[in-house]
């Protein structure tokens, strides 16, 4: 009864933390991501306010909340959706992978992790936050603007991409042999390729038996539905997440507008309860030894996010403002480097990277809306001050003899 007492009344801090958090963040028009983690930081091992009884719950919900998010993802897009991105944009999606993803790899490796920790490095750098992003272009009003849906196509991309990254991970961080390995990862790929293939195939038929004008049993079956196959998808090795994200695909039309209602306070939940777990696992003595390597890694992600963002409008058509406000709003990391670190921290991988990951995402999830905000009006500025500068001295002399006309042959100026 006591231990019961205690978990309820640890809980139920938590939640009424995450709440006010939640507000303060809405009311300074800022993601409340980094407050969350925050949040785990101080309840976590080492923080002002250590759990006991409801560390266990909070690692469940923490598991709901990864399934969740990746769900309401994929509720986000049909697959049809995402076949036309892969023909229309891949190309922006390899620029956007080789200049985000290598600064990661690199850097483990430097600092001497080794390959597994440089793969999974390599991830946390290379995804942008959709949910973040989402939000800064509603706030900031260019869900309309020409460069967006160039935007959205990356971050597509992206979420496909984690559909393959992340039975990959998981094959690797598991630490089985080469030939285990192999076959591990192999099933993965085949059960998510499956997947995909049946929702793009028969996504109206699974709509249909989903489909409910009750919102109470909707709610259940697209809940149960998901659990199920998240759970599945793990015994298999593909990742509850990956699971997750192909049901949400699966489904279209009305069933997935009236999910996304539904799902959309649970998901924000469970969302912010996994954001505290990871913090949680992570103690605050360990941030400052990679505080360092997290900046400068942030610094070189910031802008070549910028330049993918810069690329692929450019590729697309779109004006010199739109190119850089693209850029700008890709910066933004969130929910999915955390997604990618989790795994990486609960398997036991260098106990350096999820004090690198929690530093890294905090700064850029930060940074990502002013750099959405500002960019364009940044590289305008610094445009205009380039064409109306004085010339050096010796330019203008340059410029005068260029102008000054040649000597007649017979003595004329």
């Amino acid at each position: 009864m006591h231990s019961s007492a205690v978990f309820l009344i640890e809980f139920g801090a938590i939640i009424l933390a995450l709440g006010l958090l939640g507000r303060l963040a809405a009311r300074l028009r800022f993601s409340p991501i980094p407050l969350y983690l925050l949040a785990g930081l101080a309840f976590g091992e080492g923080g002002l306010l250590p759990l006991g009884a409801s560390e266990e719950f909070v690692a469940i919900g923490a598991e709901i909340g990864v399934i969740l998010l990746l769900l309401m993802l994929g509720l986000e897009y049909t697959a049809g959706d995402l076949v036309s991105n892969l023909r229309t944009q891949y190309p922006a999606g390899l620029v956007d992978a080789a200049l985000n993803a290598l600064p990661g790899a690199a850097m483990a490796l430097i600092l001497g992790w080794g390959p597994i920790a440089a793969v999974v490095l390599a991830g946390i750098t290379w995804i942008s936050s959709s949910g973040v992003i989402a939000k800064v272009l509603g706030d900031l009003g260019r869900l309309g603007n020409r460069e967006t849906p160039v935007i959205l196509s990356i971050l597509v991309l992206e979420d496909l991409s984690m559909a393959v990254y992340l039975p990959v991970i998981t094959a690797l961080l598991a630490g089985t042999g080469l030939a285990a390995g192999s076959v591990t990862l192999a099933v993965a790929l085949g059960v998510a390729g499956i997947v995909l293939l049946v929702a793009v195939r028969y996504g109206r038929i699974i709509s249909r038996f989903v489909s409910s004008d009750d919102p109470e049993k909707l709610l259940l079956v697209v809940l149960g539905l998901t659990l199920l196959v998240a759970g599945v998808a793990q015994k298999l090795q593909v990742s509850a997440a990956v699971g997750a994200f192909l049901v949400g695909i699966a489904l279209s039309g009305e069933v997935a507008e009236g999910a996304h209602n539904l799902l959309a306070p649970l998901r924000d939940l469970f969302a912010a309860v996994f954001f505290v777990f990871f913090g949680l696992h992570t103690d605050p003595v360990s941030i400052p030894p990679v505080l360092l390597p997290a900046l400068a890694l942030a610094v070189v992600t910031a802008l070549t996010k910028i330049a993918t963002g810069y690329w692929a409008a450019r590729r697309a058509g779109v004006s010199e403002r739109g190119r850089w406000r693209a850029g700008g709003t890709l910066v933004a990391r969130g929910e999915f480097s955390i997604v990618i670190a989790g795994l990486a921290v609960t398997s036991g991988i260098d106990s350096r990277l999820g004090p690198l990951a929690t530093a890294y995402v905090l700064i850029l999830v930060v940074v990502g809306p002013l750099t959405a905000r500002y960019t364009d009006t940044v590289a305008m500025r610094l445009t205009r001050w380039r064409r109306t500068r004085p010339a050096p001295v010796e330019a203008k002399a340059d410029a005068a003899d260029a102008a000054e006309p040649a000597a007649d042959p017979v003595g004329r100026a």
